[in-house]
């Protein structure tokens, strides 16, 4: 493998004992750093870069907003770029008449949006509706709040004497648990009965599993059945949609493909295709109405909400989706992505599961195919495989713990949406070198 030079600077990362390359310049799905070694950008980042690297359109609209106003607080002030984005984003998001709040990462609107659920309660006189449901093997974002509605063992763990810890169900999981989608919702009415209809204000949950489960989806009937009991209950329904929305599926939200409307929806990392760090919560015009007459203000906010460059970036992203149709190129690449990884690797012995939607796919690595048992954690052989693609210039995104909350380990493919049918070939040979450089080629 590729050894690089830890830097000696005064900035320290998340990963501590993974040194990285300093990078140059992007173009398109290309990263180039500053020894000119390219990497193909497959999975975005985080699933983030939903337009490509190096949009000079997208710096246009940031550069003559900034110099019309880099900033303005939104107690204060409104701006044309906000007004905008939120008259043409209400077109797009599956709430009727939908008003929009605006904060600066995926951790950020997760917290608002319980919030917001807390106060729309409140403002109904259902002053005992706290409880917020999620599910396990999820994940939600790193603040407090949003981690006591993230099901992620491993990151919740230094701070569980610090987390308001919320009920968890488990989540649709076909691979793991093959039930029906309303065996699998029957948990969420559950999970309501046993804290009590009076406490419980939401249900969180991502449409499509992120990074905790790679991209698995429910059963067909999990989401209409899901809906049918929160409006049994009078539970409000919170799609998170910070990975799979803005056109990552091949729908512009992960809850289209099944025409549910949510109560609230959020999402963040394509927002602004990775140009500025924004997210929102969006809800109904007649909640956000509600709250304003019984409650004076929603008891919630953030130094950088609404931020004008910040949302000329996300109107500038949005154009360019809408006029190159990137998310019918998701939805048209995604089958041909999926048969690529099936024919490369779908006869692996230690490839268990291959599943996605849109242009978002995973691979589950298992150490036996016929009991599905993991490989153990120790190994962390999601991260092997993700390095040796690293080190022939393949950037993917690697996950573990989606069998149990430590073991289980998740390679998932997930490039800017601007990609080609060719460019999806280089990078699953790329893949499946790495996969058999670490796993042998199976006979």
């Amino acid at each position: 493998m590729t050894t690089y030079k830890h830097p000696h600077g005064h900035v320290f990362y998340r990963k501590m004992s993974h040194a990285r390359p300093k990078i140059d310049y992007g173009e398109g799905i290309y990263l180039f750093d500053e020894d000119g070694q390219r990497y193909m950008d497959g999975s975005g980042g985080p699933l983030v870069v939903n337009v490509g690297h190096g949009r000079s359109e997208i710096v246009t609209a940031m550069a003559e907003q900034a110099q019309k106003a880099a900033y303005v607080h939104a107690i204060m002030f409104t701006n044309q770029a906000t007004e905008q984005l939120s008259d043409e984003l209400a077109e797009l998001v599956p709430i009727n008449n939908a008003r929009f709040f605006y904060l600066s990462s995926g951790s950020e609107v997760v917290e608002g949006a319980i919030k917001l659920a807390r106060q729309i309660q409140q403002a109904r006189g259902e002053n005992g509706r706290s409880t917020i449901i999620s599910r396990y093997q999820s994940y939600h974002g790193m603040s407090l709040g949003a981690l006591s509605v993230s099901g992620r063992p491993g990151l919740r763990a230094p701070y569980l004497g610090m987390l308001h810890d919320m009920p968890h169900i488990a989540p649709p999981y076909p691979y793991r648990d093959p039930v029906s989608g309303e065996e699998a919702a029957d948990r969420l009415e559950a999970a309501i009965l046993a804290a009590g209809v009076e406490n419980t204000a939401a249900f969180l949950a991502e449409p499509i599993s992120g990074a905790s489960l790679g991209a698995a989806a429910p059963p067909d009937d999990y989401w209409p059945a899901i809906r049918t009991i929160c409006d049994k209950y009078g539970v409000l329904l919170i799609a998170d949609e910070v990975l799979v929305g803005m056109g990552r599926t091949g729908k512009w939200w992960g809850i289209d493909h099944w025409q549910v409307q949510p109560d609230i929806l959020v999402t963040s990392k394509g927002l602004a295709g990775g140009y500025f760090p924004l997210g929102f919560v969006a809800a109904r015009h007649d909640d956000v109405e509600l709250i304003r007459q019984k409650l004076g203000d929603w008891n919630h906010g953030g130094t950088f909400s609404h931020h004008a460059v910040g949302c000329a970036a996300a109107l500038a992203t949005l154009h360019i989706m809408q006029k190159e149709r990137l998310v019918e190129n998701s939805a048209s690449l995604g089958p041909k992505l999926g048969q690529m990884l099936h024919e490369a690797l779908g006869s692996h012995p230690h490839v268990g599961d291959i599943r996605g939607r849109g242009l978002f796919w995973g691979l589950e690595l298992v150490e036996d195919r016929t009991s599905k048992r993991p490989f153990p954690a120790s190994r962390h052989l999601a991260w092997a495989v993700w390095q040796r693609a690293f080190d022939n210039g393949l950037i993917i995104y690697e996950s573990q713990g989606c069998a149990d909350g430590q073991n289980g380990d998740l390679l998932m493919l997930g490039p800017p949406l601007i990609v080609t049918e060719a460019q999806l070939a280089e990078m699953v040979a790329i893949l499946t070198a790495a996969v058999h450089a670490e796993l042998g080629h199976g006979g």
